[in-house]
């Protein structure tokens, strides 16, 4: 394990971690815990929902977006920033942009919901609707940052970004702490580096555990075979952690700090919304309901008294929930 102190890059990731929880404080919700009696007696476990579907654009996004943009100079955010998303990170970085007054252009895949991409032009953002996937939209919007200057804000895989995302940690921790596990979905890394670095240095006894679609499971295979790993294609319901490589700079980290990495199935997930909305009138999204997905799945694996779960956003598309109702009964979970 990687000593407090030692730096990433220019960074010190504990002081970071401190210094993001201030400068966010007056920017984003802390958003509540949520406790679940039934989900406890399911579990035989105390379990603590941080609610980040109740953040401000509706996903944990905004808290590493904001951060970033707050590092900027004046004349970087003159330049406008830009950036790649099928979804979340577009409306944070729109709003974050919004808040300090940068020009935003985001590039999304032409196939993105229209919710989503209306909710980031709304926010004052430019949209460029271009390509199959995000991989094609993320080269686009690298040709046009060469073109323009621009600030490039990555979903995942920078520091700053990171060390907004940790904050989550540290809330959950003051929140309430006696949690002894972290659960946290997991696509590129940037939600659970930061986590896992927050975490630790709060509290180095803290096991943190992240989640990965079986369907795309490239940080997954990358972790467990000490190797990096690169899908062709992903195919999951949770578009939101469907990334077909991991970060460069989330990768060592995750293997520094994080205790466990699992997968679970797209049935899984979809048995794991269904039952956030039955049970607790709460409506996550794919990627949102991942962690409880994998608490559900891996119980028997989990030695935890006070387990946390990350809900990691609720910007689901409403016309999707039949399907997940369809692979919700195919699951068939004990609940």
């Amino acid at each position: 394990m990687m000593e407090e102190s030692e730096s990433v890059g220019n960074y010190v990731l504990s002081d970071v971690a401190d210094a993001a929880m201030d400068q966010l404080a007056t920017v984003v919700h802390r958003t509540p815990i949520m406790k679940s009696a039934t989900t406890n007696a399911l579990v035989g476990k105390h379990v603590y929902f941080k609610m980040e579907n109740q953040q401000k654009t509706g996903a944990f996004k905004f808290r590493g977006a904001s951060y970033k943009l707050m590092q900027l100079s004046d004349e970087q955010l003159g330049r406008g920033v830009i950036a790649a998303s099928a979804g979340n990170h577009a409306q944070g970085v729109a709003n974050a942009a919004a808040k300090l007054n940068a020009r935003a252009t985001i590039f999304m895949p032409e196939k993105t919901p229209a919710a989503k991409v209306n909710a980031t032009r709304a926010y004052g953002a430019e949209v460029v609707l271009t390509g199959e996937s995000f991989q094609e939209a993320y080269e686009a919007s690298m040709k046009r940052q060469m073109q323009t200057g621009a600030e490039y804000i990555h979903p995942f895989d920078d520091y700053d970004v990171m060390a907004g995302q940790g904050t989550i940690a540290t809330e959950m921790l003051q929140q309430e702490d006696r949690i002894d596990t972290i659960i946290v979905p997991v696509g590129g890394g940037g939600l659970i580096s930061g986590v896992a670095t927050a975490a630790k240095h709060k509290n180095p006894y803290v096991k943190v555990i992240g989640v990965q679609a079986a369907g795309a499971s490239a940080m997954y295979k990358s972790y467990c075979h000490r190797q990096v790993t690169r899908l062709d294609k992903v195919s999951t319901i949770a578009e939101g952690i469907a990334v077909k490589k991991p970060g460069e700079r989330t990768l060592p980290l995750i293997r520094n700090y994080v205790d466990d990495i699992v997968t679970v199935s797209d049935e899984e997930i979809a048995a794991a919304t269904v039952y956030m909305l039955e049970r607790n009138k709460t409506l996550l999204e794919g990627a949102g309901a991942a962690a409880l997905a994998a608490l559900f799945a891996h119980n028997s694996n989990i030695k935890s008294e006070h387990c946390g779960i990350i809900v990691s956003g609720g910007n689901m598309d409403i016309s999707t929930l039949p399907m997940f109702q369809q692979l919700a009964s195919k699951h068939h979970h004990s609940a």
